[in-house]
């Protein structure tokens, strides 16, 4: 098995790592010190279609698969900024796959643009009354539905 990068994903590699040079890490701890959402770097990221990268082009993203968003990750994860980096902008990537699959067309062209562009942000949320957000607690469960034979 061939592990080597194609001139595609060193180019992607070399450009994210391009973007993230300008945030250094005086800036990754100012955002740290102030509890602050890396606008900046969002922008950036945004800016240079990263957001898009798995997005379908028709919708403005690059139509890329796992593999390039991993090497992009990657190249993220390795600069100044680590997991706060990567943390900023993941969920925008991989959170709206469903829409992406099972989505329909209004949906699509709804939801995925903006995140593509970064004028929105995706996010996650998971809570429980007696777990909040401490995810190993949680005592819900999804389970198939019973079917009623009577």
């Amino acid at each position: 098995m061939d592990f080597e990068l194609t001139e595609q994903q060193v180019a992607i590699d070399e450009a994210v790592r391009r973007v993230c040079a300008g945030f250094d890490d005086a800036y990754w701890t100012e955002c740290d010190e102030n509890a602050r959402f890396p606008e900046e770097y969002y922008r950036a990221m945004a800016d240079g279609g990263w957001l898009g990268i798995t997005m379908p082009e028709s919708l403005g993203g690059a139509g890329l698969g796992v593999t390039e968003a991993a090497v992009m990750m990657q190249a993220v994860t390795s600069s100044g900024g680590g997991y706060s980096a990567a943390s900023a902008i993941h969920i925008n990537m991989f959170g709206p796959h469903s829409i992406v699959v099972h989505g329909t067309p209004g949906q699509r062209e709804r939801w995925l643009p903006p995140l593509i562009r970064g004028d929105q942000k995706a996010c996650f949320g998971v809570t429980e009354p007696d777990a909040g957000l401490d995810t190993t607690s949680l005592t819900t469960f999804a389970s198939a539905p019973t079917r009623d034979t009577g």
